[in-house]
């Protein structure tokens, strides 16, 4: 009798068997977010769409001067970064509200807690979409798009170095304060649309933005004071930069936040710290709510 090609003879069946592969925490965590950006198509249309719309603009009536052809800092190519990371900005609001709550509505949180996946592990993948994936979604968009303007408004070649260089310039900012801004200083209304989204029996658009309405007319009413209001408009706007800048100008708004500066702004590490104890609450009501 023939032994088989995957058995040695004169040993033992169990030592035969093979063990099974062992998942480990970064692939967990990578495939869940695969899974999010599969169920939630709009983190990628929604900007590809901002894009395509501000390209046939462009193209129908928003051409440069040629005087101003190869400045790389013209107010189109800011306006069109802004929309697209504006347009991102909402897709991470309306994402964070439904991506916990969405799973208990059509009742498929019985299925992904059958699956070896940690309440952890989901809530902080479902953070990172907002958090990392789609600045620098938004950011890749955004320089595609500035190039193919650069490139139409240039007769369809990149231009002088001096246009190169300010083209270069400009996505090195851009990229800077998508990770700056929309990543690391909006962590804490993420992780509160998280929560919200983890508890909210019905209508989490609603739970996100009336408690704060409340805390700002309760405040408003007998203090005669709006500090809550304020500290909502401060980490909506971002960080002022330490100079002064021309009103409007993105670019220079955006250069003048130095790294030295932000990183010891303590709004950021304040902020930070309100998002972990969002977080914290938000796996804590993922492991205990049940289907709606």
């Amino acid at each position: 009798m023939s032994t088989p090609s995957h058995t040695v003879p004169g040993t033992p069946l169990e030592s035969q068997v093979t063990a099974p592969a062992v998942i480990t925490a970064s692939r967990r965590m990578y495939w869940s977010m695969r899974r999010e950006l599969w169920e939630h198509r709009s983190i990628y249309i929604a900007p590809l769409a901002a894009a395509a719309f501000f390209l046939f603009a462009f193209l129908t009536g928003l051409t440069l001067s040629p005087a101003h052809r190869h400045e790389g800092l013209d107010t189109p190519y800011v306006f069109a970064a802004a929309l697209i990371m504006g347009t991102g900005f909402i897709v991470g609001i309306f994402y964070s509200l439904d991506a916990l709550h969405g799973e208990r509505r059509d009742r498929s949180i019985l299925f992904w807690k059958s699956l070896p996946v940690s309440d952890l592990t989901t809530v902080l993948s479902k953070f990172c979409i907002p958090m990392v994936i789609l600045p620098l979604l938004t950011f890749a968009i955004a320089v595609v798009t500035q190039f193919v303007m650069l490139l139409l408004s240039s007769g369809l070649s990149v231009g002088p170095l001096g246009a190169r260089m300010s083209f270069f310039h400009m996505s090195l900012m851009l990229l800077y304060h998508i990770l700056t801004v929309h990543g690391l200083w909006y962590a804490p209304i993420y992780a509160w649309l998280l929560l919200v989204s983890a508890w909210a029996p019905r209508a989490p658009f609603i739970w996100a933005f009336l408690p704060p309405f409340v805390i700002w007319g309760v405040e408003r009413i007998a203090f005669r004071t709006s500090h809550f209001l304020g500290m909502l408009q401060y980490r909506v706007s971002g960080p002022e930069p330490a100079t002064t800048v021309r009103s409007g100008n993105l670019m220079e708004m955006i250069s003048a936040l130095t790294p030295a500066q932000f990183f010891s702004t303590p709004g950021l590490w304040i902020g930070l710290a309100v998002a972990a104890m969002f977080l914290a609450a938000a796996v804590r009501l993922r492991r205990n709510r049940e289907p709606i």
